[in-house]
């Protein structure tokens, strides 16, 4: 309560209506898995478009597990998830180091006895990316008498054989001595331009470059190997490591002898084939991010430690408010029963597992070479996260995702007959199947779970839905005081938010009273609950389950039959 304590008019705000419920968001993903180049620690990346993607973790160039190279079926999935209606998914690489750490290096560059006061060029990240060039060459700019008296500090200027760095207030020479002498018509700024060229072919090009610390394009800062800004750090594939003794001075020697020479880097792996183990970190980091609701590995399923890292996701999808869903894949090239067998170890209402394998023209093919195949196989998980983001967006998440186009689709791996789904669909492997003049569908909806409760994607993510909406726009009610007026407030939220989704058509029930009821008051607490500080709300809730099977009944009657 506000004092009052010296006579006259007070106005104050006060609010006569319970907070709301916003709904949160179910179409972003997350996907986990090995790239061409990208960081392996800290936050997981947000990502927005394919462009974004090729940008900070590499393209569609295969991978390299020791001596098995094999597709990358992350940035695959990436364009899959964008091409079926996905908006935007969180990204975190996994990488198994094996016997080093993967980061591709130049020989050092100096010719000094004492690599203190050589330099060398390193790629920010592990990865065969890295294995590219780096070409710098030193530019040079005549000098005017007003562009000396204007040259920004750590430019650096060459008159003759003298060298220069512009200070605080004047130029100074490599003893720091002050440079007096008049202007001799011949002085020169130098410049350095920096080609870098990645093991992929992308380039990216810097020029106009200082030599000198406190230079406002420092080359040692652009090229730091720890830059500040973050989008530095995820975009710029290469550094610069400088020796402790390497100054401007330094410097200037040392690109001047490689100037327009590149410098090639080597040593960059892919490091070795992911296990279960290379996925805790990257999951980890997932599970700190809230707006995530669906996860997926696009690829796990041709490793060997496969069950091991399905059962990694299904784990992180369970967590204690996670409120995600994992799309999980079954192996390649298999028939239907062995699909079965991928089900079987597999038991969760917050998992759905997805066959066949979806063929798609290969990026990498080019009409002139025929050693790279036309088509590849994909797993289906990156269709299905798109699918499932493109089903929320334009429906609603209790709407399970099903009988949807699978965009991009050229063919199936194995095309699955009536027959053949009436043996998977009731143990719960999902079917992506082809039907003449309707093209490639996704022709299942069901989790992987045994509990008939659960059986459907359509109430399971709902529910999820819900859960987080109600969890995240009720934190205002924690530490007020427990009572009547609480209670009410609380019932009114949630209340007013089950009545919207009845109105949009997200409930079962011709009335409020029959999709949904709220209770909050001394029925669902006692006095222990109250003691120890807990407030206890009872929803239920009619969803709505999916048509599954959808049975027209047809008799004959005669004329004069009566209905």
């Amino acid at each position: 309560m506000p004092e009052y304590l010296a006579p006259g008019v007070y106005v104050e705000e006060t609010s006569f209506r319970a907070k709301s419920i916003e709904g949160v968001s179910t179409s972003t993903a997350a996907f986990a898995g090995p790239t061409r180049k990208g960081p392996t620690g800290g936050a997981p990346v947000l990502i927005t478009s394919f462009g974004d993607f090729e940008r900070m973790y590499g393209g569609f160039g295969n991978l390299q597990f020791g001596a098995t190279e094999v597709t990358n079926y992350i940035a695959h999935a990436v364009r899959n998830f964008f091409d079926n209606g996905g908006a935007r998914f969180f990204m975190a690489r996994v990488y198994n180091a094996s016997g080093g750490d993967g980061i591709a290096r130049s020989a050092f560059v100096g010719g000094d006895a004492d690599d203190a006061n050589n330099l060398r060029f390193i790629s920010r990240s592990p990865g065969r990316a890295g294995n590219g060039t780096v070409t710098v060459t030193l530019g040079s700019i005549p000098v005017t008498a007003l562009a000396l008296a204007r040259a920004p500090r750590g430019t650096l200027m060459v008159d003759g054989a003298d060298v220069y760095v512009r200070g605080a207030a004047d130029f100074r020479d490599a003893g720091n001595n002050a440079f007096a002498g008049p202007l001799s018509g011949n002085e020169i700024f130098i410049a350095a331009n920096v080609l870098i060229r990645d093991g992929d072919g992308n380039e990216m090009f810097y020029e106009n470059l200082g030599l000198a610390e406190g230079h406002p394009r420092y080359l040692g800062a652009i090229l730091d190997p720890t830059p500040d800004r973050l989008v530095d750090q995820l975009e710029l594939a290469f550094a610069i490591e400088l020796g402790a003794g390497v100054n401007a001075f330094r410097l200037y020697a040392i690109l001047n002898g490689i100037s327009a020479a590149a410098q090639a880097l080597s040593g960059g792996t892919d490091g070795a084939e992911p296990a279960t183990s290379s996925y805790t970190a990257p999951l980890d980091g997932l599970a700190r991010i809230e707006d995530i609701s669906i996860v997926a590995a696009p690829g796990y399923a041709s490793f060997t430690d496969r069950i091991g890292i399905q059962d990694a996701l299904r784990t992180h999808a369970e967590a204690r408010k996670a409120y995600r869903f994992a799309v999980l894949d079954c192996r390649q090239g298999i028939i239907p029963t062995e699909a079965l067998i991928d089900k079987s170890v597999l038991d969760s209402s917050y998992a759905a597992i997805y066959y066949p394998w979806v063929m798609v023209s290969n990026p990498l093919s080019r009409p002139d070479d025929v050693s790279v195949p036309r088509e590849i196989a994909l797993p289906p998980s990156g269709f299905i996260c798109g699918i499932f983001a493109r089903n929320d967006i334009s429906r609603s998440v209790s709407k399970s995702p099903g009988n949807e186009i699978v965009r991009g689709a050229i063919r199936l791996e194995r095309n699955i007959s009536h027959a053949e789904q009436e043996l998977l669909n009731p143990r719960g492997v999902n079917c992506l199947r082809f039907f003449p003049g309707r093209g490639y569908r996704l022709w299942g909806a069901r989790t992987a779970s045994s509990d008939p409760e659960w059986k459907y994607i359509g109430p399971r993510r709902y529910f999820l839905f819900l859960e987080h909406s109600i969890d995240r726009s009720t934190q205002w009610a924690v530490f007020e005081n427990n009572g009547e007026q609480l209670w009410a407030n609380i019932r009114e939220a949630v209340t007013s938010f089950l009545y919207n989704e009845w109105r949009s058509g997200n409930l079962l029930g011709t009335t409020p009273e029959e999709a949904f009821f709220v209770r909050c008051d001394r029925s669902t607490m006692t006095q222990n609950d109250l003691d120890n500080g807990r407030l206890i709300c009872l929803i239920g809730v009619a969803v709505l389950k999916p048509a599954e099977f959808v049975i027209f009944r047809i008799g004959q009657k005669t004329a004069d039959a009566r209905d």
